[in-house]
């Protein structure tokens, strides 16, 4: 054809080689790639790092479970305190209708748990964070706290918080037995008269102790023997135990104190105002829980049952 040179074409010969010509790739062998990448070894090394890896992940995976399930359990922390609470009051309910009948225990519980709630309210005024109040049956309820103030008169106002709101509470019960002539709230009122000035005996670590402190710390021996005296003239287990943790408590203070360090004697300065406005608040206490209980105590005598309200 016009235009084009001849050549010839060999079918049986090869094209000459020149020098430094890559040679062209020859065809591809079992196990090799074919466009000419070494095929990856996929024996015995290459089997153990896929393991390793995957255990890896799987560790990872556990450990992300794991905090993940923490944060959970942080997010749900103030709903579990509210469940504790919840549940021991339950149980004191149930513990107390034995001998009183369920709604009289209720109201207990519930004359419990506002007496308690005064130290928790005056314990954030504080600073100081607290725990919300766990009932146990027959001993009453308690709350949890690094400490009960900086000094004596902080550790005063903690103490004498619970009755004063507790003295609220069981006013509130007459108030409305009055209004409503009900027994059942006469009966509690009563007992949170009673509960209250219980609370004010002068002996750690009930609330009157707490007072004392700032007060006069030697009337601890005197609160600690009046209780003595109590648990042998009505005893029970509920006072020979309050007696138990009242000479230990006692015993502790009384030792700290002798120590006259600068700190306990920073802890226990107080001004002679305070002392009296203290000394006011707590006689002021007694004298008018002694008064409510006055008012109610005909529920208390004879062989009345409170299971009958």
């Amino acid at each position: 054809m016009g235009g084009m040179e001849n050549s010839e074409f060999s079918l049986s010969r090869p094209a000459p080689v020149l020098p430094g010509t890559p040679l062209p790739p020859g065809p591809a062998q079992p196990g090799e790639d074919p466009f000419g990448e070494p095929a990856r070894r996929t024996g015995a090394a290459g089997n153990l790092r896929k393991r390793i890896g995957g255990a890896l992940a799987a560790v990872a995976a556990l450990i992300a479970k794991f905090f993940a399930a923490i944060k959970g359990g942080l997010l749900l922390l103030p709903k579990l305190k509210l469940l504790t609470t919840a549940s021991t009051a339950l149980v004191s309910v149930a513990a107390y209708s034995l001998f009183w009948g369920w709604t009289f225990a209720a109201g207990f519980v519930v004359l419990l748990f506002v007496h308690e709630m005064g130290h928790v309210i005056q314990l954030r005024r504080e600073g100081i964070k607290a725990s919300a109040p766990m009932f146990i049956p027959f001993l009453g309820a308690m709350i949890a706290a690094k400490s009960l103030g900086e000094n004596a008169l902080a550790e005063a106002r903690v103490g004498l918080a619970g009755p004063i709101l507790g003295t609220v509470g069981a006013g509130v019960c007459l108030a409305i037995g009055e209004a409503a002539n009900s027994d059942l709230f006469r009966a509690l009122a009563y007992i949170g008269f009673f509960l209250n000035l219980f609370n004010l005996l002068p002996v750690v670590p009930l609330d009157g102790g707490r007072a004392m402190a700032a007060m006069a710390p030697w009337m601890w021996f005197v609160g600690f023997g009046a209780l003595v005296a109590l648990a042998l003239v009505f005893p029970n287990p509920i006072l020979l135990i309050i007696v138990l943790f009242g000479g230990l408590e006692t015993w502790r203070r009384w030792k700290q104190r002798k120590t006259r360090s600068l700190e306990q004697a920073a802890y226990y300065r107080v001004s002679p105002r305070n002392r009296v406005l203290v000394g006011l608040v707590y006689v002021g206490l007694i004298a008018l829980l002694a008064i409510g209980m006055h008012e109610t105590h005909i529920l208390a005598s004879g062989s009345h049952s409170f299971r009958s309200l």
